[in-house]
């Protein structure tokens, strides 16, 4: 199979963690007889500051001709310190999801076996997790009406939503949980806001297309405190873009690391995978960022593709490393560990 991917590095660790990933998925394509073909693009700081924009069209036409687009991180100290810069790295990741139409973002949360015990949370309430939360990416507050008042003493961003966004949404929602525990909660503040009972409503006349999904409605700050009690009540959660946002980031601890989990963006037509954490500038250039996370994000480009088999081979590698501790510093505990470059080669040569 020939596969045409846009590589999308970006700032910080992006481009080491994301030359891992390469590595895997070329050893991927060499055991299954499959041909890649790279095309890499700017986005971010490093896009702003070659061409003065953080998404330029030129990105954005190699990722419309690619079947998939795999993502580093956006970022950059320079533009957080700075409130009055007009151009930010971020905005690009906004207006590649928009111009892409990637409106439902994927984040499974799960436990590796050798690593239960790194979770800040107790093993008998983590152990066996596995959930995914499908966060809405294109709509809601994020891209609602905002500005100032009063002078600038005042500021408003409202939170918008057509039915149809929240119609794709759960739809997602509803054929990933067929193919998993057949259970979906729906995460809004409905007793509040009017967006959120437009979720809930909407996802209540969907029902009836999907007999075998339990469905269930919380609201968003008790899922909050129940992610953290009893996350293994969850199997597949939908909810809005400022609620997945913080919800995700808050699953994230289970696992140990937020350099392991991976995540996908998808629309109709491409998905674009990415690991969860950022572009994390402090230790950038040194080797020592933890590449899994991107490498699993490359194992749900293979599945997302068709490719069942080559993404279990990913996964059965990234915890065989784990298992056998080939791992960078931030999982050594203070024992023997491996660079960002060493931990990916390791993982070539093993598949």
């Amino acid at each position: 199979m020939n596969l045409n991917i846009a590589l999308l590095a970006g700032d910080g660790i992006g481009p080491e963690v994301i030359d891992q990933a390469v590595k895997v998925c070329n050893a991927v394509a060499s055991k299954f007889n499959h041909e890649i073909s790279w095309k890499s693009a700017l986005v971010g700081a490093a896009a702003i500051d070659a061409v003065g924009e953080p998404y330029p069209d030129e990105t954005h036409a190699i990722c419309e001709a690619s079947d998939a687009v795999l993502f580093g991180a956006i970022g950059d100290p320079r533009f957080d310190n700075n409130p009055s810069a007009k151009v930010r790295p971020e905005q690009g990741l906004l207006k590649m999801r928009k111009a892409l139409g990637l409106f439902a973002n994927v984040r499974p949360t799960f436990t590796f076996p050798s690593l239960i015990d790194k979770s800040p949370l107790k093993r008998d309430r983590i152990e066996g997790t596995d959930l995914v939360i499908v966060r809405e990416l294109t709509g809601g507050v994020y891209f609602g009406e905002r500005g100032r008042l009063n002078e600038g003493e005042t500021a408003f961003d409202t939170m918008t939503y057509h039915r149809f966004e929240i119609e794709r949404i759960a739809k997602k929602g509803f054929e990933m949980a067929l193919k998993r525990g057949k259970k979906l909660c729906c995460v809004d503040k409905a007793n509040v806001l009017e967006a959120s009972r437009l979720w809930r409503e909407t996802v209540q006349r969907m029902e009836k297309d999907y007999p075998e999904v339990e469905v269930t409605y919380e609201f968003v700050d008790a899922v909050a405190m129940r992610l953290i009690q009893w996350p293994k009540g969850y199997d597949v959660i939908i909810t809005a873009n400022l609620f997945g946002d913080i919800l995700t980031d808050e699953a994230s601890v289970i696992s140990g690391s937020m350099g392991l989990m991976p995540s996908s963006s998808l629309g109709e037509k491409i998905g674009l995978y990415e690991p969860i954490h950022g572009s994390y500038p402090q230790a950038a250039g040194k080797d020592i960022a933890n590449p899994l996370a991107t490498v699993l994000s490359a194992a749900m480009l293979f599945e997302d593709l068709n490719l069942a088999e080559e993404a279990e081979a990913i996964r059965e590698v990234v915890n065989k490393s784990l298992a056998e501790g080939i791992v960078t510093e931030d999982l050594a505990d203070g024992g023997k560990s491996y660079k960002t470059s060493e931990v990916g080669d390791w993982l070539a040569n093993n598949l």
